[in-house]
This record gives structure tokens, sequence and C-alpha cells, in this order.
């Protein structure tokens, strides 16, 4: 039987929700009906709709996920598909980590970290209850906040890839651990982590980077964009430009409450009836769990001044979290609307950098000093990032793509260089710099 083909402009008209058709590997795919059950949300469905999707499936999909796909072919394959070198090798270097067992799990790995929670959260408590010293009341809210920096990492390790076999498991400890102990729905999380990794640095798109009014990341922002994710205007009014102005002052003490953000975020999807969420009920039972237990470990200090003490101690502490997310990307290149499939290896390097550090602190970024790496093998287990970034150094060389990399300090200075930036041109804006100069002269590679 002959094959059928559709033109790349054909296909790009199927973009939307309720026809959504994607390519991969040039046999074209109707994934419409799959987007409102996708494990990964229809985010990354959307967003990507109407184009050849290989190195993100690649990306993101084991192996076994190549075995559902004909249940959605159109018996269509895809006319003039061009593959870039650079996604070719990009493409051999994800078979040959997965030949390698690379993206294998170990789940004893993951429970040496569990039981290295409990003692964290255990300590804090005890530091509360078995003391009346109120520097210890101190320390322990600063643990509280350590223990939340470290759930964290265990709700991002474990939202990638599966870090136990057992997948039951693997989402009742999310749920812990995230819901119940930290306050942050893993719903939520899931939703808005797919969609930085999908568009990152976009900033239409990114909702990593859409900090409005508190923070503009680049001077594109000033023109009001619309955010795709939260599907509302980002309005640069006069109150936005004011605390734009000053936003390389309010850097770390806002990162210090960032936690609050998080807190409501979870809240609001997890309360609108408007997006659909897997496991509702569980993921608010978590969060009723949370709301129990920290309030009452809080009540237990002798007076208001260690109680307000604990909760700035175990915020301001998960502070160091957000610096380190923003390191990552509020610095690197940005740009306005949908990501571009057939663009992937080059957007990921270009809007990420990583942290330059000893492999004894690997533990303390969460791997995501290894932050290329990291976005282009988001399924890879973090304790195998160090060994494949030669790899990963050698193919941007080949094909001259950047490979972004600076000391924490360093990095440090690039974020509030880039947001003093953008801060002082938010102060006059009629004096307007040429973005596309502007863009330019702060590229870092």
């Amino acid at each position: 039987m002959a094959k059928k083909y559709i033109s790349q402009q054909d296909l790009k008209t199927h973009n939307k929700s309720g026809d959504l058709w994607i390519s991969i590997l040039n046999k074209v795919y109707d994934v419409s009906e799959w987007s409102k059950h996708h494990p990964g949300g229809d985010l990354p469905l959307l967003t990507l709709a109407g184009q050849d999707v290989t190195d993100a499936f690649v990306a993101y999909h084991p192996t076994s996920a190549w075995l559902y796909l004909d249940k959605f072919f159109t018996g269509y394959h895809l006319k003039d598909n061009s593959v870039s070198q650079v996604s070719s090798d990009y493409r051999k270097l994800v078979a040959e980590f997965s030949k390698m067992g690379l993206f294998e799990t170990r789940g004893h790995r993951m429970m040496y970290t569990l039981c290295f929670l409990t003692t964290l959260f255990v300590t804090s408590v005890c530091g509360v209850f078995c003391s009346d010293s109120t520097w210890l009341h101190l320390f322990s809210g600063g643990l509280m906040g350590f223990f939340w920096i470290q759930c964290g990492w265990v709700g991002h390790d474990s939202g990638h890839h599966q870090v136990m076999k057992n997948r039951t498991f693997v989402h009742f400890m999310q749920l812990i651990v995230g819901n119940c102990l930290s306050g942050i729905s893993i719903a939520w999380w899931k939703r808005e982590h797919n969609a930085h990794h999908i568009a990152c640095n976009s900033l239409d798109f990114d909702p990593d980077i859409q900090s409005i009014p508190i923070f503009a990341v680049s001077n594109r922002l000033f023109d009001s964009l619309k955010s795709q994710f939260y599907d509302r205007m980002m309005n640069f009014n006069s109150i936005a430009r004011f605390l734009v102005s000053y936003q390389h002052w309010t850097f770390y003490p806002v990162a210090c409450f960032a936690r609050v953000n998080l807190l409501a975020q979870s809240h609001l999807l997890l309360l609108s009836n408007k997006k659909k969420v897997v496991n509702r009920k569980q993921e608010l039972i978590g969060m009723l769990a949370f709301w129990i237990w920290y309030p009452l470990l809080i009540s237990c200090l002798p007076n208001w001044k260690e109680r307000v003490m604990f909760v700035v101690a175990s915020f301001s502490v998960t502070g160091i979290q957000q610096v380190q997310f923003a390191l990552n990307h509020f610095s690197s290149s940005f740009y306005v609307g949908p990501p571009c499939a057939n663009d992937w290896f080059r957007k990921q390097t270009e809007g990420t950098l990583n942290i330059k550090n000893s492999s004894w602190m690997d533990w303390f970024y969460g791997g995501l000093n290894f932050q290329v790496e990291h976005h282009l093998f988001p399924r890879l287990p973090r304790r195998h990032l160090r060994t494949i970034s030669p790899l990963v150094v050698e193919l941007c060389k080949k094909h001259k793509l950047p490979y972004n990399s600076a000391s924490f300090w360093m990095a440090n200075a690039m974020v509030i260089g880039n947001l003093r930036s953008v801060a002082l041109q938010a102060r006059d804006l009629s004096k307007p710099i040429s973005i596309l100069v502007w863009e330019a002269v702060n590229v870092h590679g």
C-alpha cells in the first residue's frame, strides 16, 4: 500500500485542543483524546502541537512508550521533513545512554534519601519539643527549611523519572514528601515544571521566568505579553515598572519568601475546577495534613516572637533553592513565542547555565548544577549527570552551540547584572535600547 503524506504546513493546522496532531520520526499521530490522559498533562502536547516532536519525545519517554504510538497513528507520514545533524547526534546519544542502562532506576538510593529526610524532620521537631533554648528553636526552623529543600529534590527526581520500580509507592511518596510534609502540590509542580522544560526560557510560555510584577528578566516583558501558562496578560503597568526598577535589590529578600508563592499556586490549582487534576482528593488531603501539623508545631513554641522566628527561618532557608533555580536561567538567552521542536537541542542549551563546583557538592544542588545536561536528558538520574557532561560538551563544540557554565558566585553576579540592566531600562522607558542590540550584548557563552 502506498504511503499517504501530509505537508508540514498542513500538520501545523492541527495545533489546538480537540484537533491535536504531532509527528514522531515522520509518522503523524492524532493525540487529541490522549492529551486528556497524558501522564505529563496536556500542556506539553498543546505547546508542541502541529510539529515534529521526535527530540522532545525521545528526551521524555522510555523505550516502552514507543509501543503505545501505533494506536494514535493517522496513516499519514510527514513530507519533506529534514533532520538536522545535531538532532541526529542527540538521538544517538540518548540511544547510547539507554543501552548503557543509565536511565534505569535503583530504589535503594532513594531509600537512603528517605532515611536522611526522616532524620532531618525528626531532629527539627525534637528541637522544638525537647528544649527551651531560643537558639535551638531558631536552628530547628532553619533545619525545617533545609528539610523542605531536600524534599524538593526528591519531588524533582521522582517527577522526572521513576526513582523506584513500584509506581504506586512512588506516587504515595510524592504525596507524603510534597503535599503532606512540604505543603506543595505534586500535581501543580508537574504541570508547572513540564511547561518549563518544554518551553525553556520562552517569555510567554515558560512559567519559571514569568514573575511580573516583581521581576522582569528581559525588556521584552515591557510589552505586556500574555502568559500562555497562566492564560492572562502580564501587564507591565506603573506598579510593575516601579518594582522592576529595584529588582536587583529585592531579588534575595523576595527569594527568602518565594515559598509563599509556591503554596499559593498549589492551592489555586487544587481548588479550581478549570484545570483537570489527577487524584485531586488525595492531593487536597495531603495539603490539609500539612496545614494541621505545621501550625500545631509552631503553636508549641513558647511565645509569638519565637513562632515568627521559626517561620521566617524555615522559609528563608528554602530561599537558597529559589536562588539556585534562578541562577540556572535568569541570565541566559530568552525568546518570545512557542518552542520549535526541531530546534530542541539549541533552545535547551541556550536557555540554561551550569554551576561549576566540586563533585562532593553535587548533593547540595540536587544535580541542577548540571542544568544543561538535565534539560537535554531529563529522565537521567542525577548521579550520572557529571559522568555524561564531557559528551555533552563535545557535542556542543561539534555543532558550535553554547555550553554555558559559571561558578556559583559568578552566576549570582550574572543574574544580578541582568536584573540591574533591565531595571535601569524600566526606569527610563523614554529612551529604550534596541531589543536586538540588548540581547546580543547580554548573551553569555
